[in-house]
């Protein structure tokens, strides 16, 4: 067989998931080129497998590692003290294609990498530089940003300080009579936030891409409030909590309907305010303000603003991160969202993954599209003719939903003919198939054929020779396990010996994936 069809075999053993652990190991030489770092970075792996990857003495293998979203992230805890700090920064990176579900990381590991003291024995990078990228992840969750308050490592605490507002009264006074100074220092240094007159006087030193950040989040004093009015800057007061009364009645008044929508949805808007925007003769306004009844909270209103406000919500192509639920809003509440008769109240239920089953099942079949799709993407009971339906008609979500476990990978016969070559690709390896169909127009849809384990190991090698064909056949679970390692043995021993007689010890640079 051709010399040619090496990367497409090694590739498709990679990924093919009736490979036992020696035959991925295999892999992990450096005359496999690629296939190994891909595997690494790509797939799900046994244990044994795991453990060589850690253990490998090419940081190229560690780090593909450490940026894989299919192995449990407590087992990558050795790589958070890498000697090598660009393993480090891949791990504090996290997945390169940002899947739609953050994986968080433990926070063993989170703790180790907030406090290290330096960034690897490689000098490429320091700890700072990869604390930037562990910020920038998204793998840091929620809970771990409440829980800093209370760290052991004064490190932690010092980075509680930097989300003051979020801290309850009660944090906020421990951390500043915190018994390590520089934690109380770096108290004092955020505390002026909620200080209405020291924000007044630190404005003029605040540059103006911040202002913004100011005016919606900061204690205001009259002066500022009366600045924004003054300069037509008044969006920003509709979100800020601390916005006062006054100043509320006013933008509720306001002659843009948009301001007037915006400051509908806060929870603080007294009764009269709430019914007068009611009758506001903008539609937009009036919905907003009817969405649920008062009182409401701040979380309530975020979880609202996520999926239809003005400020971050989107439409039903939204492919927005998912992040592990907050402890607010209540379950009652978003149980009450779910058999609400506005289809926006539906839609923000339908993203709370830990809704019960019973309304699963009703929101499944709402008349509301967006509802649908909302539940299909965030929560784990979706049914999989949901997930189908929304796999074929919103391409946006595919790469998802394909992630998901309840999708449904057999009866998908019906969708061979699909004039959507990733609907076919899909319906090409449902094993029910009587014939996959290796020889379609679409190279992809030909690929999954190939890998259709329906398919017998003689039909295999024809398939293997075809360079359409060769990866997807290599993939194919039906392969024997003793043509694998053939199959390897031809690679590699023939790429090993070109390496050998090319080149030394394997470079970082050989593997051209991209890395912090």
């Amino acid at each position: 067989m051709s010399d040619s069809l090496h990367e497409p075999w090694l590739r498709g053993i990679a990924f093919n998931p009736a490979a036992p652990s020696d035959v991925l190991i295999r892999l992990l030489d450096r005359a496999a080129g690629e296939a190994g770092p891909l595997m690494c970075e790509g797939r799900d792996l046994p244990d044994a497998v795991i453990d060589a990857a850690l253990r490998h003495p090419d940081s190229v293998i560690r780090r593909a590692l450490a940026r894989s979203r299919h192995v449990d992230p407590a087992r990558l805890t050795p790589l958070a003290t890498d000697p090598s700090g660009i393993v480090r920064g891949w791990l504090a990176s996290g997945p390169r294609h940002y899947p739609r579900w953050v994986r968080p990381l433990p926070d063993d590991i989170l703790v180790t990498l907030l406090t290290a003291q330096d960034g690897g024995e490689d000098g490429r990078l320091t700890a700072n530089d990869i604390i930037g990228e562990l910020d920038s992840s998204r793998q840091i969750p929620p809970s771990f940003h409440r829980s800093l308050a209370g760290r052991e490592h004064p490190e932690l605490r010092i980075r509680a300080t930097w989300r003051w507002q979020s801290l309850t009264p009660a944090q906020r006074e421990a951390l500043l009579n915190d018994p390590d100074p520089a934690v109380r220092e770096a108290a004092q240094d955020h505390s002026w936030v909620l200080d209405p007159g020291q924000v007044e006087s630190r404005l003029p030193s605040i540059g103006s891409l911040n202002k913004g950040v100011v005016f919606g989040s900061y204690a205001l004093s009259p002066a500022l409030v009366e600045q924004c009015f003054a300069d037509g800057t008044v969006r920003p007061l509709t979100w800020n909590r601390h916005t006062p009364a006054d100043a509320l009645a006013r933008l509720a008044r306001h002659p843009e309907a948009k301001v007037r929508a915006l400051v509908a949805a806060r929870p603080d808007l007294g009764p009269d305010l709430v019914a007068e925007l009611r009758e506001d003769p903008d539609e937009s306004v009036r919905r907003r303000a009817r969405l649920h009844p008062i009182p409401r909270t701040w979380a309530e209103y975020w979880a609202i603003e996520a999926v239809i406000g003005q400020l971050i919500g989107h439409g039903p192509d939204c492919i927005c991160p998912i992040t592990e639920p907050a402890p607010e809003p209540s379950s009652d509440w978003f149980a009450a969202c779910a058999v609400s008769e506005e289809p926006e109240l539906r839609r923000v239920a339908a993203n709370w993954p830990l809704l019960p089953a019973a309304l699963v099942e009703t929101l499944a079949q709402d008349d509301d599209e967006e509802v649908r799709i909302r539940l299909a993407c965030h929560h784990p009971l979706a049914p999989p003719h949901l997930l189908l339906d929304v796999f074929v008609t919103r391409p946006a979500h595919r790469p998802h939903l394909l992630t998901l476990p309840a999708f449904p990978r057999t009866g998908l016969t019906h969708l061979i003919r699909h004039p959507d070559p990733e609907v076919r690709a899909l319906a090409a390896a449902d094993p029910t198939l009587p014939e996959p169909p290796v020889d379609d127009p679409d190279s992809a849809v030909c690929r999954a054929a190939a890998a259709n384990p329906g398919l017998t190991p003689q039909a295999l090698e024809t398939l293997l020779a075809d360079p359409r064909t060769a990866e997807g056949a290599a993939t194919n679970p039906s392969l024997p396990v003793p043509r694998m390692h053939a199959l390897l043995d031809h690679c590699l021993d023939s790429r090993g010996a070109a390496t050998r007689a090319t080149s030394g010890p394997m470079s970082v640079a050989r593997v051209t994936l991209a890395g912090p």
